[in-house]
């Protein structure tokens, strides 16, 4: 079997639907929805290894610390493991005041008990019930007509109705899916919830909620935000209902389906953590939310640790988080490229220099740090780096400010290590490249041992014992400044004839503890430019050193 060259004698696209004067495009996202996760139900049915009780409840309890108030918990008709469960879960009081269980079972009277049978004692607790509705169910799966299949949804509709009225200490509220609801004819969806809630009643202080999954994703997301809003618009008592979203990812864009079903007019999105679930996955709520957040709306999730959920998602769900997935990827923050180094770095520069806290830095559309990230992973350096990415790390592990000139020249050196190692080079890396071109004094020729100086009108004479070539030696220079007389010192004793042509300098760290770190540009005669480096804590032998690297260079 190969691809066919007209796919169209295989596959129909997908209808378009029949709205007109829709609204949403011209919406704007301004409050989060109600939030559901089914982690412990969707996200775990589809795991190859389910969760035991030991990662069900660590995983509960993150959700919690997440803040999630509503958590569908499992679904407790299945067997013995997901029932003991839930009711060991209701027991032991471990569920939060404020926090909401929710249970999902199909439309069948024996597992509607069940299911209210496990969530017993719950202060409150959400029943979801399901039935399949779309014309490819019916046909293949059911074998039933339309008035068959509205049949089950109402008696579905009674039962939870009843087990509510044989349980009632708890506050059931309820929850109606016509189940592949995307793939199905929308005004049959329509007729089998109001059918069931004809049954419910619900109420507009005690509302009924609808979810309408994308079971299968199988249009783009503008014709799912359609269908969402013709649902809204012509459901009979819209106002006693919570307009739910179940996305699933199998075209990739279970994400974009969501957001634009809520500005369609839902309320509710059921999702996972990064994105767990069957198949290709359930919408990504980590990435919903924190695509909120970067627009200014509190999503009311927290994810201020973000690298403690993903340990917790990945040791529950045994499978890893991708390093590009958004915003919480290994490397989703991680510039390798020399011309994203350099526009990160320069953002950066240029958010110490604003006057309020608005975000604005090229390639990061969030802080990192807002998520618990360091600064220290936002550029690593490779093959593919530049100068502002060699810079952006020396400034973040050791402090150091390098002037733009110096930065292109030690950039080439690191060039050539990464080109000879052929893998990442780390900060370590840098420093130990760093050091032994401009800072080490082993093996190089000039060697500052002490130094003074003195004062002869406007000149500045520089006293100097030095080792040069490994002989101790005393010398001595005049100039108009301190460096001047040092580089007439080096002169005058066999080193190279230089002239400044830039110099810098700046504090690393604060209180007793401060260092000066001194740049200097030289130019030789025959036009070549040598870099150097000082560091001390007076900033004066910082810049002598300085001088001493840049004579060491040539």
């Amino acid at each position: 079997m190969t691809m066919l060259r007209d796919p169209s004698a295989k596959y129909s696209a997908f209808p378009q639907v029949p709205l007109t004067n829709r609204e949403w495009p011209a919406r704007v996202t301004t409050q989060a929805p109600i939030w559901l996760s089914t982690d412990l139900r969707d996200g775990n049915q589809s795991l190859i290894d389910p969760m035991d009780a030991e990662k069900k409840t660590r995983f509960f309890d993150l959700l919690v610390k997440c803040g999630f108030k509503e958590i569908e918990v499992g679904f407790p008709a299945s067997g013995a493991t997901d029932f003991d469960y839930i009711q060991n879960l209701v027991r032991s009081g471990r569920i939060p005041e404020g926090v909401t269980p929710q249970v999902l079972t199909q439309s069948r009277a024996d597992l509607i008990r069940t299911s209210f049978d496990s969530l017993a004692g719950a202060k409150t607790a959400i029943v979801h019930v399901y039935n399949a509705v779309s014309p490819a169910w019916r046909k293949i799966v059911f074998g039933m007509e339309m008035d068959e299949i509205k049949g089950i949804a109402i008696e579905g509709a009674k039962q939870l109705r009843d087990n509510a009225a044989r349980l009632p200490g708890t506050d059931w509220r309820f929850e109606y899916s016509p189940e592949t609801f995307s793939t199905a004819e929308l005004d049959f969806s329509i007729a089998c919830c109001e059918a069931v809630m004809d049954i419910l009643q619900p109420t507009v202080d005690k509302p009924i909620i609808l979810n309408l999954p994308a079971t299968v994703e199988a249009s783009t997301a503008n014709i799912y935000a359609d269908q969402i809003e013709y649902f809204c618009k012509n459901l009979p008592n819209r106002d006693r209902a919570i307009i739910s979203l179940h996305t699933h990812n199998d075209r990739g864009t279970g994400v974009a389906a969501a957001e634009l079903g809520l500005l369609a007019g839902a309320d509710r999105v059921e999702g996972c953590l990064f994105g767990n679930g069957e198949r290709t996955g359930n919408t990504c709520l980590v990435t919903i939310a924190l695509n909120m957040y970067t627009q200014g709306v509190d999503p009311q999730l927290d994810f201020s640790n973000i690298d403690e959920v993903i340990q917790t998602v990945e040791y529950c769900n045994n499978l890893p988080v991708h390093p590009r997935h958004p915003y919480g990827g290994e490397l989703v923050y991680t510039a390798f490229s020399g011309s994203h180094q350099d526009a990160i770095k320069k953002g950066f520069a240029a958010r110490e220099r604003q006057n309020d806290e608005k975000w604005e830095v090229p390639y990061l559309p969030i802080d990192p740090a807002d998520l618990g990230r360091s600064y220290e992973a936002v550029i690593r350096v490779n093959s593919q780096s530049g100068k502002g990415g060699v810079a952006w790390v020396l400034e973040q592990d050791k402090g150091l400010k390098l002037p733009k000139k110096m930065q292109a020249s030690f950039s080439h050196i690191v060039q050539a290590l990464a080109d000879q190692t052929s893998r990442e080079l780390g900060a370590e890396d840098i420093w130990h490249a760093f050091e032994g071109q401009y800072l080490a004094t082993e093996a190089k020729r000039f060697q500052l041992v002490d130094w003074s100086e003195t004062h002869s009108g406007a000149d500045r004479i520089f006293a100097g014992k030095l080792t040069i070539d490994g002989t101790a030696r005393s010398v001595s220079g005049r100039g108009n400044g301190l460096m001047s007389s040092v580089i007439a010192a080096l002169s005058e004793s066999g080193g190279p004839v230089m002239d400044i042509v830039d110099y810098s300098e700046h504090a690393i760290g604060q209180g007793s503890n401060v260092q000066a770190a001194a740049y200097v540009e030289c130019r030789t005669a025959d036009g070549k430019s040598l870099f150097g480096c000082g560091l001390d804590t007076d900033v004066a032998t910082a810049s002598v050193r300085a001088i001493l690297s840049a004579a060491n260079g040539a």
